[in-house]
């Protein structure tokens, strides 16, 4: 067995077999000013996280007292799917799992001994059925009937770390939305394991789904009781109350614009299609929906529809990735809304678009309390897609690669936005979540951070400002970007200054000191972006694959560089390689503004024939 950990640093290099090996360095796209991660710590800890697990291993074994199901009332058809290619690499024995490649051709994942927590996890909530249901074939077929027996022979009685509330849920729907796969010529003896395996889940969680946190988890844990409980005979009078208590978590947790508080795209995508699917479900049982449940629906879509880009994948914010393919259409299009994206700002994200190209900009301040957590430094940065090419993005939450890249991932400097150099414009503390985080605008003290949308003649426009650095240096960002209504060009402009005689001498103070105050605004690429140099010194041309070709031009105020950068996809091995476009200058006097442009070559067509197969996430 080989263990590969996908070990940080830029530029990227491809991981070498190699022993067990424990990731050491350290990883930054740049300085970021933090004193810690932040990464994990919204769990509990001490005497009530031994009380909670205690009481997950008490109610486990107990619920194996139950009455057994003896079969399946109704069999839902299968509503998760993955990827074929990830699915391949399961089947070869490459298991990665949480940033980590353990290869182990011929075992069972469940033989492994799991490098970290997050590893076992993942495994233990057999998400990858997925990926083995995309292959297929017989071949993916055996593998996934041995190791869920494997699983139900290990741990079925109560053992292991997977039964906790969130897992067992994600476990529960994978395993009901593939019993035609799991259950496949398998014998009787066979089958009355996987039932009483599932019976046990299910009344697990029907005692201790209250356990998992708000939002994502617990949604996953009722939603896999429901699905159990209709599914199963026997377990109806186990719907009711999950229904319930679903419904109410819909109507605290969902926001009124359909946002979560974490503030994170995919997870709110990931609520929206298991919502989705269990109203379908109710529904084929011959139950309505509750009316908070159907109501979450349709204001989540609209936000979801907001929060897309033009090549129908999501914004990557605040940990969340572009979704897995289809995962979205598929979920809105079961909902059977007919929402049109939310308008003015949405769960914090301001939406410019015109013609083929799409601009989301983070326009708020990180959420704070428990879902700090996993925020990002991110305010004021903005991707932009054209048709279905992503051009300008975030670095992406570096989750899948450990705790260092999740950490880099994070920095103010992993996005496309400006940043001074060693400050990002929120601080990670050791404790939870944000240490510091912008608190005003301006002289706007009403709302953490503030946006104005506007359309004017042949335009759309944004303006934005946070105070992110006024404590630390007397600072403020102020930026406005302006959206042509063909969408082939977008006009921005940053300035950073101190406002205000409090702020003038706190930066006066802090210049003094240092010698100078050096900002970076950074314009990260998509790996498929080709840079090539244009022969204006202050402007670069960006090449898409589908022939676009973009120019990014600035004023003149700063210098013009290309550095290396990263492309933190889930689903991939290592981190991707990538380019960024930074302009850098070091404060002049107490205030600077940086013009610059985006836009496409005047020989770019208006529009272009782009049928070009891409492989999505493949895992390698």
């Amino acid at each position: 067995m080989t263990l590969r950990p996908v070990t940080p640093g830029l530029p990227v290099t491809p991981v070498l077999p190699s022993s067990v090996t424990r990731r050491r360095t350290a990883a930054r796209l740049g300085p970021d000013g933090s004193t810690g991660d932040g990464a994990g710590v919204t769990e509990e800890t001490g005497f009530p996280a031994r009380r909670t697990a205690f009481l997950h291993r008490l109610q486990a074994r107990l619920a194996g007292f139950a009455r057994v199901s003896k079969g399946f009332a109704s069999q839902p058809e299968p509503r998760t799917i993955g990827l074929a290619a990830r699915g391949r690499h399961l089947i070869a024995g490459r298991f990665l799992f949480a940033g980590t490649l353990v290869e182990a051709p011929g075992a069972s994942p469940f033989a492994l001994t799991a490098p970290d927590p997050a590893f076992a996890a993942e495994v233990q909530g057999f998400a990858w059925l997925d990926d083995l249901a995309a292959v297929g074939d017989a071949e993916a077929r055996a593998r996934a009937q041995a190791w869920a027996r494997d699983w139900i022979g290990r741990f079925g009685r109560g053992q292991g770390t997977g039964w906790v509330p969130d897992l067992t849920g994600r476990r529960l729907l994978r395993w009901i939305n593939h019993a035609a796969m799991l259950l496949d010529d398998d014998t009787a003896a066979g089958r009355a394991a996987f039932l009483r395996a599932l019976t046990r889940q299910t009344v697990f969680l029907s005692r201790r789904w209250q356990a998992a946190a708000p939002g994502l988890p617990r949604f996953e844990a009722l939603t896999g009781l429901i699905a159990a409980g209709l599914a199963l005979e026997g377990q109806t009078a186990r719907v009711g109350p999950a229904v319930t208590a679903l419904a109410q978590d819909c109507a605290q947790q969902i926001g009124k614009d359909g946002g979560l508080p974490a503030r994170n795209p995919e997870e709110v995508m990931e609520v929206f299609a298991l919502l989705v699917w269990t109203a379908q479900a109710l529904t084929e049982a011959g139950q309505r929906p509750p009316a908070d449940l159907q109501a979450a629906i349709a204001r989540i879509a609209p936000t979801l529809r907001s929060l897309r880009h033009t090549d129908g994948t999501l914004a990557r914010f605040h940990g969340g990735g572009r979704g897995l393919e289809g995962r979205l259409d598929g979920a809105l299009a079961a909902s059977g809304t007919r929402a049109v994206p939310a308008a003015g700002l949405v769960m914090g994200f301001a939406r410019l678009s015109g013609g083929r190209t799409s601009v989301i900009v983070d326009a708020a301040a990180p959420p704070d309390g428990a879902a700090a957590a996993t925020a990002h430094a991110s305010t004021l940065a903005f991707e932009l897609t054209s048709g279905r090419r992503p051009l300008i993005v975030s670095c992406g939450s570096g989750v899948p690669f450990g705790a260092d890249w999740r950490r880099a991932g994070r920095a103010t400097a992993s996005h496309s936005t400006l940043a001074l150099e060693g400050f990002s414009s929120s601080r990670f503390g050791t404790a939870r979540g944000m240490r510091d985080a912008p608190r005003d605008v301006l002289s706007d003290r009403a709302r953490v951070t503030q946006a104005w949308l506007t359309e004017g003649a042949g335009v759309q426009s944004l303006a934005t400002a946070h105070d992110g650095w006024a404590k630390t240096h007397g600072l403020t960002h102020a930026r406005q970007l302006h959206l042509s209504t063909d969408g082939r060009a977008l006009r921005g402009e940053d300035i950073l200054g101190a406002f205000g005689p409090a702020e003038t001498r706190r930066f006066e103070q802090v210049q003094g000191r240092s010698g100078g105050i050096r900002f970076m605004l950074r314009f990260h690429l998509h790996p498929d972006v080709q840079v090539l140099p244009d022969p204006d010194p202050t402007a670069v041309l960006l090449t898409l694959k589908s022939g676009e070709v973009w120019q990014l031009r600035h004023d003149g105020a700063a210098d013009l560089t290309v550095e290396p950068s990263v492309y933190l996809e889930k689903g991939r091995l290592q981190p991707r390689p990538s380019r960024q476009v930074v302009l850098s200058a070091m404060m002049p006097g107490s205030a600077i503004q940086i013009d610059w442009t985006l836009a496409k070559t005047q020989d770019t067509p208006l529009a272009i024939r782009d049928v070009g197969s891409d492989n999505p996430a493949t895992g390698a």
